[in-house]
């Protein structure tokens, strides 16, 4: 625990590593104590499962090999129980269909190993201040086409089914319901939500573009409401 500068005691955030290669999690843990998180970690599947349900954490770092059930698995299990808790996997897997695949499961972030603990810090931190920012979007509900988000409970409703939307795909509504028909560039999406700089071969955003148009759009192929800005970025029209 911290001193805060109003004399309060402030918890620190608690990160779980659930990685079963022993450098990586040193590493990570060093970088991540030194930042001022607690860590906890563990290399088994189940364990971190158990441990994200019964310990708590306020993010999890998740590899999706692992000696006894695939990282997958753990995600959709602890999305299960906690459908707001962020989740980034680590993969050494290149194909944009892995990454999709965990971002369908509630993934809410991917680093591709090798990657940069820096940028894993910064999309740490990022999400962090997007907790605690103030919106400026002040409705609950936020309505889009024949849909209905609920920013607090982390859910989409169409046509009566409601399902669950992780921390990202929220905060990357929020922001474009901030700027409707307006288009935000894939750079500041970037920035303002992940924490990150544009990369030519980053398609952070264009995944989660993918996954959300599945969920929002009456046909994700033929987009009503979350329309691309060819070389530019994206907006959202109502």
């Amino acid at each position: 625990m911290s001193q805060g500068t109003n004399g309060a005691v402030q918890q620190r955030k608690r990160i779980l590593i659930v990685e079963d290669e022993p450098d990586i999690v040193r590493g990570l843990t060093d970088a991540l104590e030194f930042e001022g998180f607690e860590v906890v970690s563990t290399g088994q599947g189940r364990e971190g499962v158990r441990m994200a349900r019964d310990r708590g954490a306020d993010c999890v770092i998740l590899d999706l090999m692992l000696p006894d059930i695939n990282g997958y698995q753990v995600c959709e299990e602890i999305r299960a129980a906690n459908p707001v808790l962020p989740i980034i996997i680590l993969t050494a897997r290149g194909q944009e269909s892995d990454k999709i695949r965990g971002l369908e499961v509630g993934a809410d972030d991917y680093v591709t190993k090798p990657f940069s603990v820096g940028e894993l810090l910064a999309r740490i931190k990022a999400i962090f201040r997007r907790l605690h920012k103030v919106p400026a979007i002040h409705d609950e509900v936020i309505r889009i086409g024949a849909c209905e988000v609920d920013v607090k409970k982390h859910t989409l409703t169409r046509s009566r089914k409601t399902q669950p939307l992780t921390f990202y795909e929220v905060e990357l509504i929020k922001l474009l319901a901030e700027r409707v028909d307006q288009p935000v560039s894939r750079d500041e999406i970037l920035d303002k939500i992940w924490g990150i700089d544009a990369h030519p071969t980053n398609r952070t955003v264009d995944n989660f573009i993918v996954k959300l148009r599945k969920k929002l759009e009456e046909d994700h192929k033929i987009p009503q409401h979350i329309l691309t800005v060819y070389g530019f970025g994206y907006k959202l029209v109502r």
